[in-house]
């Protein structure tokens, strides 16, 4: 399993309602993320647009891909961050020994 951050980049030459508009006509929202991968997170940040964070299996990151490139081009630039979960790993390095 992986983690995948997706920066969704509202396109600011057009207006929310043009972005809505045009995630509607392609089906983002109820497309996105395909069956099956977890939304870690989702938050709305100022300045941006989107911050989405999944836990999907490595094998279906080109899945992920093409549904992005498919469903939010035109409302959003993307920028994709693969990342795994430093935690465990971190617990391992504190202790002593």
């Amino acid at each position: 399993m992986m983690l995948l951050t997706i920066f969704l980049r509202h396109d600011q030459s057009l207006t929310l309602d043009e972005i809505q508009a045009r995630l509607k006509q392609t089906g983002f929202y109820e497309s996105f993320p395909p069956p099956g991968i977890e939304i870690v997170s989702w938050h709305v940040v100022m300045g941006i647009g989107q911050v989405v964070t999944l836990r999907l299996p490595a094998e279906r990151l080109r899945e992920v891909n093409r549904m992005v490139e498919a469903k939010a081009w035109g409302a959003f630039r993307t920028e994709f961050y693969p990342t795994y979960d430093f935690q465990p790993i971190r617990e391992t390095l504190r202790r002593p020994g």
